[in-house]
């Protein structure tokens, strides 16, 4: 069995973060999504809506996703992929080339972001009250 892993906080889950995880899937056989804790989440200087469990549910929830495992440092990247026995680590092209020090134990691959749609983008939109496109029509 092809295994694929991925990392995030996967906070308002939104299409963007669909496509990644579908894209993902269809590379291998089983996808695994390493998902930020709370804790480790909160040290990156960042803060989400919903906490872990909740977050954990709702991806497990999603069709292209087999299994949810915490993530809750960077140095464990290494360790889950022979675990795991991962042949593939996906993740945006926004952290090209930071990830490259797996190659030797999987195949890494950078993911093109989907378009128009952050999660930054939908806090800072509801933030200062601006709607989406979807919605102005």
């Amino acid at each position: 069995m092809k295994k694929v892993i991925t990392y995030g906080t996967f906070d308002l889950i939104h299409h963007g973060h669909i496509n990644i995880l579908r894209r993902a899937k269809a590379m291998a056989d089983y996808l695994i999504v390493a998902l930020s804790t709370d804790e480790f989440t909160a040290g990156k200087g960042k803060q989400v809506y919903y906490k872990y469990d909740e977050r954990k549910l709702i991806l497990e929830a999603i069709k292209y996703v087999d299994e949810v495992i915490p993530e809750t440092s960077w140095e464990q990247k290494i360790d889950d992929v022979l675990k795991h026995h991962v042949a593939v680590f996906v993740i945006g092209e926004d952290w090209a080339g930071k990830f490259d020090f797996l190659k030797p134990h999987c195949e890494v691959v950078y993911l093109p972001r989907t378009e128009g749609i952050s999660t930054t983008q939908i806090k800072n939109d509801l933030a200062s009250g601006a709607q989406s496109a979807k919605n102005k029509k």
